[in-house]
């Protein structure tokens, strides 16, 4: 998407780096991101993506290295950058006693508008996000969790922004509200050049908004590219394995090593990454059943975005669950990848704590 205005819609980071004590949570992280893209942001629970997104909006200084918004840095033109930019943190912070009319004109009026000007441009706002046909008289605590990020991305767009962060915006919606604010998302990059930085944990979600994407783990980007171009990395075509137990499945990840070096595992389910999927077919079921193992289905697909998050994270996404309500146990490390660190998690986890506004 090409800039409308001239104006500079750029991101940039250089040896970005910033640390909680010993902790590193952001270690030494460049980017640069051209104006007008949706650039989704990837990354575990405590892999230094809130800690990142702080230092670009100005909440918290890098210990190291430099970063600029709309061409402006973060440190010496933190007043600049906030003119620039519009922010949608993950917990929606609304005054439930207040309609959204009222939060508009006030937000409007603390950016410097006249009354007037304020209750026009938060009638304008509402059409935008699709709250204009709401009870006017309805408090914001009345609302419900779509319609709570449908306002709060209003609030974030009050002083007409270059560049938007979201920051997990869908998170706990219904599938049909989260189609909403993607259909948002979407139009606001289309229709008026906005440089929008989306991190979220809905994999679904980076595939379908982001021209680029990057993934971050324990503080630096282990991979970065078009949603298109990672899944090629990973492999042209998957099987996908799934045994009864855990156990068989770990037995079959290790009994076809040799058939299929780039392979991931993860609960149940085996997944085997091929140019040609199908002619090795065969050979899998042959080595499957020579070793014993039972096979409960097989299937061949795309790689999915979930692929490229397994392979250079070595585990999934921790909001996912299965049936049971249980977390999804990530699959082994892949060669040269470390498995978790919970020390550093905790530490990472404290620390944000402390420094959330």
């Amino acid at each position: 998407m090409a800039e409308h205005d001239g104006e500079d819609r750029t991101i940039t980071a250089e040896g970005l780096r910033r640390t909680f004590g010993a902790v590193p949570a952001v270690d030494g992280v460049d980017l640069h991101i051209p104006g007008g893209r949706i650039f989704g942001f990837l990354g575990p629970n405590g892999a230094g993506k809130s800690t990142l997104v702080k230092i670009l909006t100005t909440i918290l200084d890098p210990t190291a290295g430099k970063a600029t918004v709309a061409g402006y840095d973060v440190q010496r033109q933190g007043g600049k950058v906030r003119e620039a930019i519009g922010v949608a943190l993950q917990d929606v912070g609304l005054d439930p006693l207040m309609t959204a009319r009222e939060l508009l004109v006030l937000q409007s009026q603390l950016f410097g508008k006249s009354g007037e000007e304020a209750r026009q441009k938060a009638e304008r706002l509402l059409v935008t996000v699709g709250l204009d046909d709401v009870d006017p008289k309805k408090r914001a605590g009345a609302y419900s969790g779509g319609m709570k990020r449908r306002l709060d991305l209003a609030l974030a767009l009050v002083n007409d922004p270059r560049i938007l962060f979201l920051d997990e915006p869908t998170t706990g919606l219904d599938p049909a509200s989260r189609v909403g604010i993607w259909e948002e998302v979407r139009r606001l990059n289309e229709e008026l050049g906005m440089t929008i930085f989306l991190t979220t944990q809905y994999l679904e979600e980076a595939d379908r908004l982001a021209d680029e994407i990057a993934i971050i783990d324990k503080g630096k980007i282990v991979a970065r590219g078009t949603p298109d171009e990672l899944k090629r990395e990973v492999g042209d075509e998957v099987v996908e394995l799934q045994f009864a137990q855990c156990e068989e499945a770990a037995q079959a990840y290790d009994a076809l090593a040799g058939i299929a070096p780039n392979r991931q595992a993860s609960g149940h389910d085996v997944r085997l990454y091929f140019g040609r999927a199908a002619e090795n077919v065969p050979e899998l079921v042959r080595a499957l059943d020579g070793a014993g193992i039972r096979l409960q289905g097989l299937t061949i697909e795309q790689p999915s975005l979930d692929d490229v998050f397994l392979r250079v994270t070595g585990q999934a996404l921790e909001h996912e669950v299965d049936g049971a309500g249980d977390a999804t146990a990530g699959p082994p490390a892949p060669d040269g990848l470390a498995s978790g660190e919970p020390a550093r998690d905790a530490a990472l986890a404290a620390a944000n704590e402390e420094v959330t506004p």
